[in-house]
């Protein structure tokens, strides 16, 4: 019987539960950073500032704590004992990942920056657009826990769930921005809401890259 191997499933020497176990916190940081982003964005809302500043706040250390754990698993990657191929695969994995907190804690920043408070249809787009990424990550989540099991029917079904929403994303960031242009905002209100309907489809564009690696290695393990 082929040996299963998978891009989280290296069991066998210590170097590689190390790289697995990291690997795993990575999964659960990166998921946190967009947590976190999706009570900044309620707490905006609500118009309850300071509670928004501490989950902008909470991204950005999140965030950080993300790239790390990246640095963390580079070194590791570099130094250790595994064959190309997987060294490759989770290296990709690994920035992947980073790329999602990255953009995460990017969208963060801009919500920080807006002050103004933004008409109901436009802040409504802003929420439909931040649980297609909550929903998404969650998604991604659920298929690399379902990978490291070797359930691959799963996991490549959740990462055709994420590319369906990825679709949905981009629909919504049309809304959304028809919805600023409408809004006759001030300027800065209008650049900054422009710029975050950027990265909220951006985030998704993300999550979507790391779910095809999680393809990629599915099939290959089949």
């Amino acid at each position: 019987m082929k040996e299963i191997r998978n891009i989280l499933g290296w069991l066998g020497m210590a170097e590689e539960k190390s790289i697995l176990e990291d690997a795993q916190k990575h999964v659960e940081e990166t998921y946190k950073t967009v947590s976190y982003f999706a009570d900044a964005v309620k707490a905006f809302i609500k118009g309850d500032l300071s509670s928004k500043a501490a989950a902008i706040e909470n991204v950005r250390e999140s965030e950080h704590q993300a790239d790390l754990l990246r640095s963390k698993m580079v070194n590791e990657l570099s130094e250790g004992l595994l064959l190309p191929p997987d060294r490759e695969d989770l290296m990709h994995f690994v920035k992947s990942l980073d790329r999602i907190a990255d953009w995460t804690n990017g969208a963060a920043r801009i919500l920080g920056f807006i002050e103004q408070k933004l008409p109901e249809n436009v802040l409504k787009n802003i929420s439909s657009g931040t649980e297609l990424i909550f929903t998404s990550i969650s998604k991604l989540k659920d298929g690399i826990a379902a990978l490291t099991k070797n359930d691959l029917k799963k996991a490549l079904a959740d990462c055709a769930e994420v590319d369906r929403i990825e679709h949905e994303a981009d629909d919504q960031k049309k809304l959304l921005i028809e919805s600023i242009i409408h809004a006759h905002l001030e300027p800065t209100s209008l650049l900054l809401s422009y710029q975050l309907a950027e990265y909220l489809e951006g985030v998704t564009d993300k999550i979507e890259d790391a779910a095809d690696l999680v393809k990629v290695v599915a099939i290959k393990s089949k």
